[in-house]
């Protein structure tokens, strides 16, 4: 895979919201692109971090201790088993990093949970 990948021509792609869309592979860690909007559902992944890079818009991760903010251009490593729940008011197009098998709602579950390692 060593062709150049352009974020927007990948967003254009996919419409829905949390539903992460792989775009590379490193090793065993997946670059993964997803839109969000509204409030997604608390959950934890009790093995690893999870990195949300903010490519377009704004967003939020609610803690049980706290609410921190990310603008464009910003990014925030979640630490593994920490519970959060992202959340965005508009539409907001994130760069996710995390190990291959990683489900976006954890142990959770619902009906956000999304299928996983879909590629675009």
């Amino acid at each position: 895979m060593s062709q150049p990948i352009n974020f927007q021509n990948k967003l254009e792609l996919f419409s829905e919201h949390w539903s992460p869309k792989v775009i590379a592979e490193m090793n065993d860690y997946q670059f993964k692109l997803v839109k969000i909007k509204g409030e997604f559902t608390w959950h934890n992944h009790a093995d690893t971090d999870e990195t949300f890079i903010v490519l377009e818009g704004s967003m939020g991760i609610e803690f049980r201790d706290r609410t921190v903010q990310l603008s464009e251009g910003e990014m925030i490593v979640v630490p593994r088993g920490r519970e959060h729940k992202p959340f965005a008011d508009k539409e907001c197009k994130v760069l996710l990093v995390e190990p291959k098998g990683v489900i976006n709602t954890g142990e959770t579950g619902g009906e956000l949970t999304a299928d996983n390692d879909v590629w675009i």
